[in-house]
């Protein structure tokens, strides 16, 4: 079975960082994407192993399924002999190309992940944001165009601070670094599924009750994109807080 795989260090030292997929034999579907060094990408295989049902990440369950139906995951490492900041970029690009993978984020910098070119073009013409308001931003991915659609995309549920987010005026859900949607939240809930009827209890997370931006809050933010400063790449985390306190 394919627990026993493993790269030598010969071999390890010669692979440095590298990027891999994860592949479902079944349906030749990848399930997930990751970078690292030595063993890394047999490491998923070894963590199932030692998994419970109640501590089975989507990513371990697909994998479970599969050895119970008598298969091995199939590795498949893409690049390698990079170092650290190349397969950050190839792992981003990566995830982005197999939307269908179990990875809880879609790489380190989405401000340069997939997009049409018209939304490039809107991107790095749009007006830069001047804050009038203290301000949350959120960063989501959303398509739909349908702002009740964006409302609960972007209400829930959240590791945050909540006392600094109900400091804010105004909630800014962000796409690749362009504001899609504004909104003002009324109240900041724990995400329980007794604050939040149809959605499951989760654990330390919060979310938000509230409403669209009159127009001319929203007009100060909609369709403007993120100061330089806080486009960092390799920003992780989808909560940020910007402008004036006192606003």
């Amino acid at each position: 079975m394919d627990e026993q795989l493993r790269f030598s260090e010969a071999v390890a030292a010669k692979l440095l960082h590298y990027v891999y997929r994860l592949i479902d034999p079944r349906y030749g579907e990848t399930f997930y994407v990751g970078k690292g060094i030595g063993n890394r990408v047999f490491a998923h295989v070894r963590g199932e192993l030692g998994a419970d049902a109640d501590t089975l990440t989507d990513k371990l369950q697909t994998i479970r399924d599969i050895r119970n139906d008598g298969f091995d995951v199939i590795h498949v490492v893409h690049r390698h002999g990079m170092d650290e900041a190349t397969a950050f970029e190839v792992e981003a690009a990566l995830i982005d190309a197999y939307p269908e993978t179990s990875n809880s984020i879609g790489g380190r910098d989405d401000i340069r992940g997939l997009m049409h070119a018209k939304q490039i073009i809107e991107r790095y013409e749009a007006k830069e944001i001047i804050f009038h308001h203290s301000a949350i931003l959120i960063n989501v991915s959303h398509t739909a165009p349908e702002s009740d659609c964006l409302y609960e995309a972007v209400r829930h549920a959240w590791k945050l601070d909540p006392s600094k987010a109900k400091q804010a005026k105004v909630v800014l859900a962000v796409d690749k670094g362009l504001v899609i949607g504004v909104f003002i939240a009324e109240k900041w809930l724990e995400a329980t599924a007794q604050n939040f009827p149809g959605r499951e209890d989760r654990s330390g997370r919060w979310g938000f009750v509230g409403h669209v931006a009159p127009q001319d809050v929203a007009d100060l933010y909609l369709r403007h994109r993120l100061p330089d400063h806080m486009r960092k790449r390799g920003a992780a985390n989808p909560i940020r807080y910007a402008g004036r306190a006192d606003a």
